[in-house]
């Protein structure tokens, strides 16, 4: 294919400033587009996934996070518009995901290693890199989820609750899953959840002491707070309780929601029980490249089905374009979305040739 035509500047979003309040955070930025080195390509974005965990990056919360001037956003699918000589692996118009810290902007350099290779610009993919790889890795690698073992998801039919509710169906498991909504409840038993719980007309607590009196094998947990409590108390002996967010503190000064973590000891001990985390970024090599060709794979068979939010019933939607991931952040925490929410970034951008 022959050389794209590229402009001499793109746009992109930048932390300016630290807080959790991502509007006052950050600023779009013109700047110069960059050629790539040897080992580097540079593509360009379609569509970019939002994660609750964006206002994390911009309040400095991660390892690594608090300089500024930063770039942002955790994942993007696009085309390989230009590439380094030792890039043979990859060529022109390639569609290609990859996860890193400069998703919101119209182009983006990565080093080719972490790129990975797409049958199409599919928009569905782009919810497997962060939210999909994170279901999958964690209730495999951390939860070590077996055939006939009873899991829980909280937030189920979010980003990445979707997910997990199928790879644990997909691995012979009961799945409860908790949500807001009557929608999301519909939603979650068409994707297999066995036991959707709505905890705005059930208690969650009572459900799974009258239905599940031996307790839970796995929670895939990512609300915190009280909800972390409830599903604590739950566990079933050897049970497993993985942390992969606790989204109920995150648009908070403290970015938390305290839990009752005193008497942790005390309530895991007679259970032989367990608490542990995943934090994706930790598994960034052998195991994401991996796990996203799973997840391709059954997403080709019909095993995974993907559903995405553009925001088309939202006020301020459907997100299309740069400023549109400002709503589309501010959209995710009114739990009114159901999947992953992305936005498109058009081809015929505003940088100037």
């Amino acid at each position: 294919m022959a050389a794209a035509i590229l402009p001499r500047t793109f746009r992109k979003l930048v932390v300016q400033k630290l807080t959790h309040k991502f509007r006052e955070a950050v600023e779009v930025v013109t700047a110069p587009l960059p050629r790539p080195g040897p080992t580097e390509l540079l593509v360009r974005n379609r569509y970019v996934g939002v994660n609750a965990s964006d206002i994390n990056f911009t309040a400095g919360r991660y390892p690594g996070t608090g300089s500024l001037p930063s770039d942002c956003g955790f994942e993007g699918l696009g085309e390989v518009v230009d590439l380094g000589s030792d890039c043979s692996q990859f060529h022109m118009g390639q569609p290609v995901g990859y996860m890193m810290y400069s998703s919101f902007s119209e182009y983006t350099m990565l080093p080719a290693k972490f790129a990975v290779p797409l049958p199409s610009l599919n928009p569905e993919y782009v919810s497997f890199m962060v939210s999909g790889l994170t279901a999958a890795i964690a209730l495999d690698k951390v939860g070590e989820i077996k055939q006939g073992e009873t899991v829980m998801v909280t937030a189920a039919a979010g980003g990445t609750g979707q997910f997990a509710v199928q790879w644990a169906k997909n691995a012979g498991c009961h799945v409860i899953g908790t949500c807001s909504t009557d929608d999301k409840v519909s939603f979650l038993k068409s994707i297999g959840c066995d036991r959707p719980i709505n905890y705005k007309t059930e208690s969650v607590k009572e459900v799974l002491k009258k239905e599940y009196p031996k307790g839970i094998d796995v929670v895939y947990e990512s609300v915190g707070g009280e909800m972390f409590d409830v599903c604590l108390n739950s566990l079933a002996v050897k049970g497993r309780l993985v942390v992969i967010g606790y989204i109920s503190g995150y648009d908070t000064s403290k970015g938390f929601t305290p839990s009752r973590i005193a008497t942790l000891p005390q309530r895991l001990l007679p259970k032989s029980a367990s608490v542990r985390s995943f934090f994706v970024p930790h598994y960034f090599g052998t195991d994401a490249q991996t796990y996203m060709q799973k997840l391709i794979s059954l997403h080709q068979s019909g095993q995974m089905r993907t559903a995405l939010d553009k925001g088309e019933n939202y006020s301020k939607g459907p997100f299309v374009g740069l400023e549109a991931i400002f709503d589309a952040v501010e959209y995710l925490y009114t739990g009114k979305s159901i999947g992953k929410i992305v936005v498109e970034l058009p081809t015929a951008s505003q940088s100037k040739l």
